[in-house]
């Protein structure tokens, strides 16, 4: 296979021959009305999107966290205001509160997934420059929401630490998120809303 390199100060292209590119999987044998409408029905929120509207609105919270197990909590109080966003496809979070006698300011995304059947979720937030994903399902009729994922820790620079947020919904004004690290509950946060 013969490539065609261009040096262009001290930045290399390549160029590949026609018809060379290929995607990560094979072709399917679908024809363009199939495909369309496979797209359309992944594209369209569903019932676990209207699951997630228990979580839209202002909330309080009450935020309950254990920096060492079996250690005494520290005990705060939060805001959330959470709407929907691009055509009630995702819920955004905005988040208020105090870690460590710390204010500051998260962000969350989260919706689900129609083509993988997954609820899916991103957090960032004022105190760190790491992005928190996690992946999940619902049990209970989605009562029960359990994601998982990893992060690294800064403090003692342990990399791929396994976590795991459980959503409890009670009912529409109230739901708790339970959060794991490394197995241990670290955080629990009663919503209520205003």
């Amino acid at each position: 296979m013969k490539t065609h390199v261009y040096d262009t100060e001290g930045t290399t292209m390549t160029k590949r021959p026609q018809g060379e590119i290929k995607s990560g999987s094979s072709k399917p044998n679908l024809n363009k009305e199939e495909m369309a409408k496979k797209m359309q029905a992944a594209d369209t929120p569903g019932p676990a999107h209207q699951v997630l509207r228990n979580f839209e609105g202002d909330w309080n919270a009450a935020v309950t966290c254990w920096m060492d197990a079996g250690g005494q909590p520290n005990v705060s109080t939060a805001t959330s205001k959470v709407k929907w966003i691009l055509d009630g496809r995702f819920l955004e979070e905005e988040f208020h509160g105090e870690m460590m006698g710390t204010s500051f300011t998260g962000r969350c995304l989260m919706g689900f997934d129609n083509t993988r059947q997954k609820f899916k979720s991103v957090w960032v937030d004022s105190l760190h420059t790491s992005m928190c994903t996690s992946v999940g399902k619902a049990d209970n009729g989605y009562k029960v929401i359990t994601l998982e994922g990893k992060v690294d820790c800064p403090g003692t620079g342990r990399k791929d630490v396994p976590i795991k947020q459980v959503f409890r919904v009670f009912s529409r004004d109230k739901h708790v998120l339970e959060m794991f690290t490394d197995g241990a509950k670290t955080m629990v946060i009663a919503y209520t809303r205003r």
